[in-house]
């Protein structure tokens, strides 16, 4: 029935939160029947008016926030007073109209028109029984005022709720962003790392073997860990910057080293094909990571790679010769499969006397293209 209505005018800040006490001016119209009439007894029940309303009224702004349905049961006190005082002063209309313009922050536009009807039906029924000639002052004005400030401010309502959605969903959005950013830097540091981190243990353990009785050799295998350490820094700053590498013949590049460190021959043909950068940098990365299982599980004499294009797909191929197949899914294989599953490819896993992977992604239309 009703909501919290978070950003409307009297839960913000600056001057704005102070409307609602420049709309007391309109108290004052309690007191004009006392005025005129000069009765003790019509200033008195003026003021008691006055001294129920100002909790009631206060009590109802501060709810919208704290407690909705509090704020409507204070706002139908309102109501009850103004109907009370109607009969013996026609200002009691006034605290009708507050809370006629209340109900557009507490209730959806639904139940706000039937609370504005039920309000005029209650003026309607205390206006028959006004003096004759008193009708547009006991009908009329109140009615028409419930009715349009009523519906003005229904509307005003339903628009600033609107907009409180569409900031909680602008909000959702922003955090299923960054979860994404975040899980796309993980991916590609996982890659990155994964890889090199692989290339200089084997380097290391190269160098120690040759320190024994090859010196020089060795001396050269230590500045190829050093090389390949800041080429790995400067790659992981890209990656955190969100800048891609190489390309993909920068990486093959790159598996040609990590293989052979290893031990692995490495037979590679790459059709002259021309990619978009994200499906590019999609074919790296998964590159990266295929020549990284293969050199740290797969204890393969050789190694095959083919990227080949028919017009429709993109498919690039990685297939070694070793102890065939995975146990299960690491985080490197599940990354390599959300990446080119986001770029709207597919990537297919068949253990055999190795293990061959083949990752395949639609060739898109040139105004696609990023």
């Amino acid at each position: 029935m009703t909501e919290p209505a978070r950003g409307f005018p009297w839960a913000s800040s600056g001057p704005i939160r102070w409307l609602k006490y420049v709309w007391l001016v309109y108290v004052g119209f309690v007191f004009l029947v006392p005025f005129y009439s000069g009765r003790a007894v019509d200033w008195g029940v003026a003021v008691a008016s006055v001294v129920v309303f100002l909790p009631l009224y206060f009590a109802a702004h501060a709810d919208v926030t704290r407690n909705p349905r509090r704020s409507a049961l204070s706002n139908a006190a309102i109501a009850a007073l103004g109907f009370a005082l109607f009969p013996f002063n026609f200002g009691g209309m006034t605290y009708l109209i507050f809370s006629a313009a209340h109900i557009g922050f507490i209730a959806r536009p639904r139940l706000g028109a039937l609370y504005l009807a039920a309000l005029c039906t209650g003026i309607a029924i205390e206006g028959l029984m006004a003096p004759p000639g008193a009708q547009f002052y006991a009908f009329t004005f109140p009615t028409t005022l419930v009715i349009v400030i009523g519906s003005a401010n229904l509307i005003v309502g339903e628009q600033q709720r609107h907009a409180r959605r569409l900031s909680l969903a602008r909000q959702d959005v922003e955090e299923v962003a960054k979860l994404a950013e975040r899980e796309r830097i993980g991916r590609d540091l996982h890659d990155l790392l994964g890889h090199t981190l692989s290339v200089i243990a084997l380097k290391s353990e190269l160098a120690a073997k040759l320190a024994e009785h090859d010196l020089p050799g060795a001396v050269q295998e230590i500045r190829d860990v050093e090389r390949v350490s800041r080429e790995a820094l400067t790659e992981v700053r890209r990656a955190v910057e969100g800048y891609r590498q190489h390309g993909l013949k920068g990486e093959l590049a790159n598996a040609a080293r990590a293989l052979d460190a290893a031990g692995v021959a490495l037979d590679a043909q790459l059709a002259a094909v021309t990619l978009p950068p994200r499906d590019e940098t999609v074919l790296a990365l998964s590159l990266r990571e295929a020549i990284t299982n293969v050199v740290r599980h797969a204890q393969a004499s050789h190694c095959r790679v083919r990227l080949t294009a028919d017009g429709a797909h993109t498919v690039l191929t990685v297939e070694d010769d070793g102890n065939g197949g995975v146990q299960h899914e690491g985080s490197g294989l599940s990354g390599m499969r959300t990446r080119v599953a986001e770029a709207g490819g597919t990537l297919d896993v068949a253990p055999g006397s190795g293990l061959r992977l083949t990752i395949t992604l639609p060739v898109r239309p040139a105004s696609t293209l990023p």
